[in-house]
């Protein structure tokens, strides 16, 4: 009796060729993060004019975020949701990161905030402007 036969039985299992299918992880989104350069809003707030946060886009690598005035505390993470929401509609209309906030400068209000006319501005990448939202 041969042990050590090299014919081993193949699993039915595993006879045939393996396909994965791709699921979709949901709506499409911008990118959260970039090292490239990115333009971003700043957003008052339309009462006292405090610094709520900023929104910023970055066409290189697909990227736009809010990133929230840590200054303005739950303000600022309760106006994110509509920064937020205003991206993820752009995105699923195939916008731009840039033309996202083109079309957030056309109109500017949010819930409690609104666009600073004026407050376009460059950053060399988003964790510049995360670190202004810091205070940093």
């Amino acid at each position: 009796m041969d042990f050590m036969s090299s014919e081993r039985p193949i699993n039915p299992r595993f006879a045939e060729d393996v396909h994965f299918n791709l699921v979709a992880q949901g709506p499409p989104k911008y990118r959260t993060r970039t090292d490239k350069p990115v333009r971003y809003l700043t957003v008052v707030d339309k009462e006292g004019g405090q610094v709520l946060g900023y929104v910023w886009a970055g066409d290189e690598d697909d990227a736009a975020a809010w990133a929230p005035s840590q200054a303005a505390g739950g303000r600022a993470l309760a106006e994110g949701g509509h920064w937020h929401a205003r991206l993820q509609e752009a995105k699923e209309r195939g916008l731009s990161p840039s033309a996202a906030l083109s079309e957030m400068l056309s109109n500017p209000e949010g819930n409690r905030g609104r666009v600073l006319p004026g407050s376009l501005t460059d950053a060399p990448n988003a964790d510049a402007v995360k670190a202004l939202a810091k205070g940093e």
